[in-house]
C-alpha cells in the first residue's frame, strides 16, 4: 500500500497560515504597520483604498531593508527579531513570527520598495500568490513602502466573505488608532479614497487622544498612574459622561501591545460602580508595563490575547488605580443625604425617570395622569371615565396612530388574541413600572412596556424607510455635529436612509455635519443627542448577522425613542399602547428577539389553586 502523507507547497501552506494572520484587510494593516515600528519608523503613513480591499500601503522611514532582507522576509518562519526559544520569554518587537508578509503575499499582489540608510539604490519586489514576479533595484526613499493589492484576488471565496467597504473601513480604522495611541510619539497620517482621515504630529498621550476622538475628549480625561513591584500602570480613564453604549472605546495595552481581556476590562468597569448605567461603557486608554518573563504572548497569531503569571493580582492593581483616580480627581457618586435610606423602598423613589434631556421622545404628548379618586374607579366604571377621558377637548392620547389599513394577516392564535383584547372592558394595570397587566377572555397577559413600545416604533420606521414619506420640522438654530473619523463614513453611508426617516443631516466638511431639522413626530431640543443616540444605536446593533442597514436603523430609533422601564404611564396610555401592539405585524417580539408578552391561561391558574398539600 503506497504512503499517502506527503508535504503541502508552500503555495498551499501559505494560503493555509493567511486564514489564520489575515482574516480581513485590517488584519494585513495591523501587521504592515507593526513592522514599520519594529523598524524604528518616527513617521507611518497608511492609504487605503475601497476598505482596503483594493489598496493598503502602508509607508515609513524606517531602517529599510537589504536585498537579499527583503526577498527572505516573504518566506515562512522568516524573522528578524527572534533567533532561539529563550527569545520567546523577552519579546519587545511587535512581531516574531515571521509569517505576516508570507501569508499576505499569499493571498494578494503585494509590492515592494526599500531601502537602507547608507545604500545607494532600494530594491522593489512585486509579487502574485506567493510568487516572485519581479525582483529588481530601484531608486527609492530611505525605509520601506509596501502595497497590498487585490486582497484574496486567488481566493474568491474569501473575498466574497468580506463585509462592505464601509465596515471593513471601520475595522482597519480600529487597528489604526490602537497603534497610534500605543506611539504618541510618532506620527500617522492615514487616507482613504483620497481623503485625508487623520494627520497626527508626534506628542503627548492627552494629545493623540484628543487627535483621534476630538477636542472634547480634552476635559473628560482623569490620569491614571500607578508604580507597582509587578506592573507598573498610566494612561487616562473618561469621567462618567464619556462613557458610550456601545464598547469600542476601550484599550488595555500591555507592554504597548494592544491585548484584549473581559477580566481586566471588568476591573475597570467595577471601579465605576454607581457611576455608570448598567448598559454604559467607561472610556479608558490604559498602559501596562511589565516584565516580558511573566505573561505569555505567543498565544494567538494575533497576538490580542495574552496570559498572565498572576492574572488576579494584576487585576487588583488596575481596580484599585482606577478607583484612586476617580476619587482624587473627584469624580465619585453624588450623594442626597437628606433623603432617609427607608424612602429607597417607596414606589416613588424605587422607580428611574428619565431627565429632562432623555434622548427618547414618549409616544404620548401630554400625561394623563388619574388623581387619587380615579386610582379607586371600579372596573365597572372604567367605560365611562375612558369615553371622558378621549373626548376631552386637547386630550392626546398618543402620537402615533393605529394603523388601519394593510395589517399582514396572522394566523389563528394570535387572532383570538387579539379578539379577546379588543372585546374586553377592563383596566390595565402596571406592575414594577414595568409591564402592563391586562385581562383576556383566556386568562390575562403580561406585557414589557418597552419591549413592546420598541416592536410598534420599529414597524413604523420601517415603513416610514421603505416609504421614503416621512416629513421633517426645521430647526430654528441649526445644530453642529462633530464625529470621530471612525464614524465619519459611516454617516455618509447611512445618509440617505437617515434623510429618509426625517433628519435633514448635511455634510459640513472635516468630520463635521450640520443638522437643520428633525422627524416632524420629535421633540425638539435635544437634536445633538438624538443624532448620536442614534449613530449609537446601529453600531450596537451591528453584528456578524447579514441584517440590512434600513432594519438596524429602525431598531435603533424604536430602542431611542421607546418608553423606559421604570416610567409610569397613565390607564389611557397603557390602552393606547396595547391597541398599537396587537396593531403590529410581529406583535409578539420585540426587534432584538425577546419576547413581548406572556399569556397566562386561567384554567391552568386554577389547577394551581386547586393543589393540596403533600
Amino acid at each position: 500500500m503506497p504512503d499517502i502523507i506527503r508535504l503541502l507547497p508552500d503555495s498551499i501552506a501559505n494560503q493555509i497560515a493567511a486564514g489564520e494572520v489575515v482574516q480581513r484587510p485590517a488584519s494585513a494593516v495591523k501587521e504592515l504597520m507593526e513592522n514599520s515600528l519594529d523598524a524604528g519608523a518616527t513617521h507611518i503613513q497608511l492609504i487605503i483604498r475601497d476598505g482596503g480591499k483594493t489598496l493598503m500601503q502602508v509607508i515609513d522611514n524606517g531602517c529599510g531593508m537589504s536585498g537579499t532582507d527583503a526577498r527572505m522576509s516573504f518566506e515562512r518562519h522568516a524573522t528578524s527579531k527572534i533567533s532561539g526559544i529563550d527569545d520567546l520569554f523577552a519579546i519587545c518587537t511587535m512581531g516574531f513570527r515571521g509569517e505576516a508578509l508570507a501569508s499576505i503575499a499569499a493571498v494578494a499582489q503585494v509590492e515592494l520598495r526599500t531601502r537602507r540608510t547608507g545604500d545607494e539604490l532600494g530594491t522593489f519586489i512585486w509579487m502574485e500568490g506567493s510568487e516572485v514576479k519581479t525582483q529588481e533595484p530601484v531608486q527609492a526613499p530611505t525605509g520601506t513602502s509596501i502595497a497590498v493589492k487585490n486582497l484574496f484576488f486567488n481566493v474568491p471565496a474569501r473575498r466574497n466573505f468580506l463585509k462592505s467597504n464601509t465596515v471593513e473601513t471601520r475595522h482597519i480604522l480600529d487597528e489604526f488608532q490602537r497603534i497610534a495611541l500605543a506611539n504618541p510619539e510618532i506620527g500617522f497620517t492615514m487616507h482613504h479614497n483620497g481623503i485625508e482621515l487623520f494627520n497626527l504630529k508626534a506628542g503627548t498621550l492627552k494629545q493623540r487622544v484628543t487627535g483621534l476622538f476630538g477636542n472634547n475628549y480634552q476635559e473628560r480625561l482623569v490620569p491614571v498612574e500607578e508604580q507597582t513591584q509587578v506592573v507598573n500602570i498610566y494612561g487616562f480613564i473618561g469621567k462618567p459622561e464619556a462613557a458610550r453604549k456601545t464598547r469600542g472605546e476601550q484599550y488595555f495595552f500591555v507592554n504597548k501591545r494592544f491585548i484584549r481581556s473581559s477580566y481586566l476590562h471588568h476591573a475597570v468597569q467595577s471601579a465605576f460602580h454607581d457611576l455608570l448605567p448598567r448598559d454604559s461603557f467607561a472610556f479608558y486608554v490604559l498602559f501596562l508595563d511589565i516584565n516580558p518573563a511573566r505573561i505569555d504572548i505567543n498565544v494567538h497569531p494575533s497576538k490580542q490575547e495574552i496570559k498572565f503569571d498572576d492574572e488576579r493580582i494584576v487585576y487588583a492593581f488596575i481596580h484599585s488605580s482606577v478607583k484612586r483616580a476617580l476619587a482624587q480627581y473627584s469624580v465619585t457618586p453624588s450623594l442626597d443625604f437628606e433623603r432617609e435610606a427607608g424612602f429607597e423602598q417607596h414606589s416613588a423613589f424605587s422607580r428611574v425617570s428619565p431627565p429632562a434631556s432623555a434622548p427618547h421622545q414618549p409616544f404620548y404628548t401630554e400625561r394623563d395622569t388619574p388623581n387619587p379618586g380615579q386610582d379607586r374607579m371600579m372596573p365597572g366604571q372604567w367605560k365611562e371615565l375612558y369615553q371622558a377621558a378621549v373626548q376631552a377637548p386637547g386630550n392626546h392620547t398618543a402620537t402615533f396612530t393605529i394603523p388601519s389599513a394593510g395589517t399582514p394577516e396572522k394566523n389563528g392564535q394570535e387572532e383570538k388574541l387579539i379578539e379577546d383584547f379588543t372585546e374586553r372592558e377592563v383596566l390595565h394595570f402596571q406592575l414594577h413600572e414595568q409591564y402592563i397587566v391586562t385581562q383576556i377572555k383566556s386568562g390575562f397577559i403580561l406585557v414589557d412596556q418597552q419591549s413592546a413600545h420598541e416592536r410598534i416604533l420599529f414597524e413604523k420606521y420601517l415603513r416610514v424607510l421603505n416609504d421614503n414619506k416621512n416629513t421633517s420640522q426645521q430647526s430654528l438654530f441649526p445644530v453642529t455635529i462633530h464625529a470621530d473619523a471612525s464614524d465619519v463614513e459611516l454617516i455618509r453611508e447611512l445618509l440617505p436612509d437617515i434623510h429618509a426617516l426625517g433628519f435633514d443631516l448635511q455634510e459640513f466638511g472635516g468630520n463635521s455635519f450640520v443638522l437643520h431639522g428633525i422627524p416632524s413626530d420629535m421633540k425638539p431640543g435635544n437634536e445633538k443627542e438624538m443624532m448620536e443616540n442614534l449613530l449609537e444605536g446601529f453600531k450596537q446593533n451591528l453584528t456578524g448577522l447579514q441584517i440590512d442597514k434600513r432594519e438596524l436603523l429602525a431598531r435603533s430609533m424604536a430602542r431611542n425613542g421607546a418608553v423606559k422601564r421604570g416610567e409610569k404611564l397613565s390607564a389611557s396610555e397603557m390602552k393606547n399602547l396595547l391597541d398599537q401592539l396587537f396593531a403590529c405585524e410581529t406583535p409578539n417580539f420585540a426587534p432584538d428577539g425577546k419576547v413581548v408578552f406572556l399569556t397566562f391561561n386561567l384554567k391552568e391558574l386554577q389547577k394551581q389553586f386547586e393543589k393540596k398539600s403533600s
